[in-house]
């Protein structure tokens, strides 16, 4: 399991996995609870460059969002696995 601090949003956490470069579990940690489930199940079994793709820049507060917020723990685990290779 990984786990992302999120900046800027009610959602204080998302706790997800991934394998294959699909997303398999995802979890927000506070926030408004409709919408975080509604983004999480949509994101499971998507390859996580499509939810970079589709999610990167929707903008709430702040300048992020809930769903930006995935995005940018998405490409942090992308970025940190790059790093083990």
């Amino acid at each position: 399991m990984e786990s992302f601090r999120t900046a800027g949003t009610c959602a204080k956490q998302i706790i997800f996995d991934v394998q294959n470069n699909t997303l398999v579990t995802c979890k927000f940690i506070n926030g408004c609870s409709g919408n975080a489930q509604g983004i999480a199940r949509l994101s499971l079994g998507q390859n996580i460059d499509y939810i970079i793709e589709k999610l990167s820049g929707i903008q709430c507060r702040q300048g992020t969002s809930c769903p930006d917020q995935l995005a940018k723990a998405l490409i942090d685990f992308k970025v940190r696995q790059a790093a083990k290779a």
